[in-house]
């Protein structure tokens, strides 16, 4: 099975682990495609899922494919067909009735202008590009695995400070995700110290409820605001909601300062609301009572994801937490004024190790701006490879 991907082109699919699609058990409408074809994902060319195949295999249905009748250098084709200049061609082809659902034509794609320099120069432009993008990868990955470890090490300072880890008189805990507590904290029953909700999704048959509307609504599309754990507050929604669209359905107006977990798609992730919210039935929400604070709860609930994901999350395809389960969860709780200053010294080590991340950002945001004017650069002919210095093309970034 292959895949055709943003940022890889034709690849093995079972050589990622983030791709969820299902391979059909009946395969006769899948595609057998040779070494050299030009693999096409007809919704997402746009995106760039576009490229030639370095193997044999057999991809979906769904894609258009074409097979070669040319001599021309694949890796320079797909080098070319994969460059930003044809992803804003492939755009401008497609159709559809909304941004995000569109898609291109067979029959007007194969019709598709294509600038071609002598064979010869494809191989060096590939050979060049091969070369330069590998070298600009490598320091990616670099940074990658940097910002991978700044935040493993945040992650772990979240759950240090969450379970008292530096209070030596320790007793056994009643907790699944930790072993000891410090000895005048107390394992609790989180519905004991708040009170927990959930959310509904009024009918979508009601444009009224759902257009010009004031009440922020939040749906799994939000959980992108928290990943990495860099934010707390939840502070704009992709849809709102009306006041009758709430008032004849079950859902509920959460007060600001409410904490939020999503249950099913992106399960485990967490916030708490900066404002008024409702949400989907995908949350459920905790209103904390006053001898817990909404921050520490929320720090609990990110230090104890990988508990909830390993021992609660039910699916293999798509994991869900269900309500029943959560209503059982246990936090540790110290005193209040403890519980603000734990949440005190994790803004400030999260801090400084947020600014080290933003370093690593803005690097790879540069190394991805090089590679795209490289790669645009060299296959449009504005750059000779011949005289190109590689030596130095990427090192004023890394």
């Amino acid at each position: 099975m292959l895949s055709v991907y943003r940022s890889h082109g034709v690849i093995k699919k079972s050589s990622r682990d983030d791709n969820t699609n299902q391979t059909a058990e009946n395969r006769s409408i899948y595609q057998l495609v040779d070494e050299g074809w030009l693999i096409v994902n007809r919704m997402k060319s746009w995106q760039g899922s576009v490229g030639i195949s370095p193997l044999r295999g057999i991809v979906s249905g769904h894609y258009l494919c074409f097979r070669p009748n040319h001599n021309e250098d694949p890796r320079f084709l797909n080098w070319l067909l994969r460059s930003p200049v044809y992803t804003v061609e492939y755009m401008r082809m497609s159709r559809g009735v909304r941004p995000g659902q569109v898609e291109i034509d067979n029959d007007e794609l194969r019709h598709l202008q294509i600038s071609l320099p002598p064979l010869d120069e494809q191989r060096r432009v590939a050979d060049f590009l091969d070369a330069e993008t590998a070298r600009i990868d490598q320091t990616a990955a670099l940074q990658e695995a940097a910002r991978a470890t700044l935040l493993e090490r945040r992650a772990t300072a979240v759950f240090s400070a969450v379970t008292g880890m530096s209070f030596q008189d320790r007793i056994p805990s009643t907790l699944a995700w930790v072993r000891t507590l410090p000895a005048h904290w107390h394992g609790i029953k989180l519905g004991h110290v708040a009170r927990m909700g959930s959310g509904h999704t009024p009918s979508r048959s009601k444009p009224e409820w759902w257009e010009d509307c004031s009440i922020p609504w939040i749906t799994t599309g939000e959980v992108s605001q928290v990943r990495d754990d860099r934010r707390e507050f939840l502070t704009e929604t992709r849809e709102r909601i009306s006041e009758l669209g709430m008032a004849n359905s079950s859902a509920e107006l959460h007060p600001k300062g409410t904490v939020v977990l999503c249950r099913t798609a992106s399960a485990g992730y967490s916030a708490v609301m900066g404002e008024a919210m409702a949400t989907s039935q995908d949350f459920v929400t905790w209103i904390c009572g006053p001898r817990l604070d909404p921050l520490y709860l929320l720090w609990c609930l990110r230090a104890m994801r990988s508990d909830l994901l390993g021992r609660l999350a039910m699916g293999s395809t798509h994991k869900t937490i269900y309500v029943p389960d959560l209503q059982m969860l246990r936090i540790p709780l110290p005193p209040i004024q403890e519980q603000q200053q734990i949440v005190e010294s994790i803004h400030t080590n999260n801090k400084a190790v947020d600014a080290a991340v933003d370093v690593i950002d803005r690097q790879l945001s540069l190394l991805a701006e090089r590679r795209q004017a490289l790669i645009t650069a060299a296959v449009t002919g504005q750059l000779d490879v011949t005289s190109a210095d590689c030596s130095t093309s990427s090192g004023g970034i890394a």
